[in-house]
């Protein structure tokens, strides 16, 4: 087995497949491994409808697997070992999975992605993709002129309910606190938004609904005093924030407080010659499937730029 890879490839999102179909392209030979969720996180989503090229929609595991074929079809190759150690300090850098492989790679793409941070109840499991979401640009047509629900305080909740405001006929806000956590500007235009109701001192402790209806509604319990009440709505965004997937890389490469690769304005390029980040591991404000793919493009472009250079 030849363990020496020109551009090897860490993910199976937008990101990666798309960098891949570049690499591969420009003649990198890349080789992407897959990962512990193979097509990333779209593959828990039912329906994708703002991907160009699909006018019809298409399901996030269709999806990933068309850019997987495409990826196939340029020569990548493509392993389902999931990283569990990287050496950056110097190239070629060293690589390790799960099964104890080893592989010099003289350049490195970053498509890990970052995680939606869940509630953790198994209603919320039940209903995922029926429902149940972390996006609201992704999903928030769905439930046009219907009733939503948005889990949070922040500015991520925040923005998640203004945008639902425009598409729905009445979103409300479940709160922990007796406040929220956003910025004054935020919280003004959800304090002055006449669609959208804070329930304070709320959170859910279950999801209603089944396999054939969806959601149907959410129980919600007062913080302060326990007791419980239902409200009946279509939908529910979880807006608690992300985590970035970039635990096996701390203290090798710059990221910031968050935990999201630092990448150099207008490129894919981090602090390290050599490693390129793409897609939302270090994208903290669009997170889409097409910013991703667009940014597995740069990051491709990139790398090929940086070995023609040596």
């Amino acid at each position: 087995m030849n363990n020496r890879i020109k551009c090897l490839i860490i993910g199976s999102g937008p990101a990666g497949y798309t960098a891949a179909v570049y690499a591969a392209r420009a003649d990198l030979k890349p080789v992407l491994f897959e990962g512990i969720q193979p097509g990333g996180q779209l593959t828990i989503t039912t329906e994708i409808e703002n991907f160009p090229g699909y006018p019809n929609g298409i399901s996030g595991t269709a999806m990933m697997e068309d850019l997987k074929q495409q990826a196939l079809r340029f020569g990548t190759e493509i392993k389902n070992e999931t990283i569990e150690y990287t050496d950056f300090s110097s190239r070629p850098f060293r690589i390790t999975t799960d099964r104890g492989n080893t592989f010099m790679a003289d350049t490195v793409i970053i498509a890990t992605g970052a995680s939606a941070r869940w509630l953790g109840l198994e209603s919320e499991k039940k209903l995922m993709g029926m429902g149940v979401s972390a996006c609201a640009t992704c999903d928030g047509f769905f439930y046009r002129n219907q009733v939503v629900g948005v889990v949070g305080g922040g500015d991520t909740a925040c923005e998640e309910a203004i945008y639902l405001s425009n598409i729905c006929k009445k979103v409300y806000m479940f709160v922990r606190r007796d406040i929220l956590r956003a910025s004054k500007t935020m919280q003004d235009r959800v304090m002055n938004n006449t669609k959208i109701e804070i329930v304070w001192q709320h959170k859910p402790v279950e999801i209603l609904g089944d396999n054939i209806n969806g959601v149907t509604g959410v129980r919600i319990e007062n913080t302060k005093i326990g007791t419980q009440k239902e409200i009946e709505l279509n939908g529910i965004f979880i807006a608690i924030g992300h985590t970035p997937n970039t635990d096996i890389f701390k203290g090798q490469i710059a990221l910031n407080k968050e935990g999201y690769i630092i990448t150099k304005n207008g490129t894919s390029h981090t602090n390290i010659e050599g490693v390129f980040a793409a897609g939302d591991v270090q994208d903290t404000i669009y997170r889409q499937a097409i910013t991703a793919a667009a940014s597995g493009c740069k990051a491709a472009i990139d790398a090929d730029r940086f070995l023609a250079e040596r």
